[in-house]
């Protein structure tokens, strides 16, 4: 018995602890200055859909200064490919990097929300490792799945103490009322949180409003 509740107290010991450094993670993103003397690396998560050409607009507005650029994107996800292709063959800047990570998608269109569970935790055994190399100084993504696994690796780089990843989160503009579910899961966790519909900015005090973005 004596023991049972010894693992029990130290099962919530390091949860408690493990709270204690999330909250210091996330509270200390908007005093994080990345490329203060240098470039900026970028992982940029795009999704099916039009979520892929959302985050390329979002990308024409970003200087040079953001490089090397990692797009992430789902392994079943040809025309996302195409399209992060083509912009960037577009740009021709000197000394412009970029690549194409892949991952296990996350949540399948119509797919089950018991089953969706597994194949996200599979999809963050995949994203560890991935952002382990890459070690980049911000996540941009705006809603696809495959951003949650994503931003939740970069998180647990910084609970490690390994290295601060802001998390920079833009809803799309499809959303006007109502948050999309990434939304809603990356809302508390996220360093900056863009919408660009005031409605939504009445209703999640943390949200950032700057009109369209995209």
């Amino acid at each position: 018995m004596a023991a049972l509740l010894g693992i029990m107290f130290a099962v919530l010991l390091l949860c408690f602890l493990f709270i204690c450094r999330l909250y210091m993670v996330v509270k200390m993103g908007p005093k994080h200055r990345p490329g203060a003397s240098g470039p900026v690396s970028v992982v940029v998560v795009a999704g099916s859909g039009g979520h892929t050409s959302e985050i390329l607009r979002l990308m024409e507005c970003l200087s040079a200064a953001y490089t090397p650029r990692h797009y992430v994107i789902a392994d079943t996800d040809r025309i996302s490919e195409e399209k992060i292709c083509a912009f960037e063959n577009s740009k021709q800047q000197a000394n412009s990097k970029f690549a194409i990570c892949r991952i296990p998608r996350s949540r399948e269109v119509h797919q089950s929300w018991s089953s969706s569970v597994i194949s996200t935790l599979n999809a963050l055994w995949y994203s560890l490792p991935l952002m382990l190399r890459l070690k980049p100084d911000v996540v941009l993504c705006n809603g696809p799945g495959t951003c949650v696994p994503m931003c939740a690796a970069g998180l647990l780089l910084g609970i490690l103490g390994i290295k601060k990843v802001l998390i920079v989160y833009v809803e799309s503009i499809c959303r006007v009322h109502m948050l999309s579910l990434s939304g809603k899961i990356l809302y508390p966790l996220s360093d900056y949180f863009f919408v660009q519909w005031p409605s939504l900015r009445d209703k999640y005090p943390k949200a950032i409003f700057l009109g369209r973005l995209v």
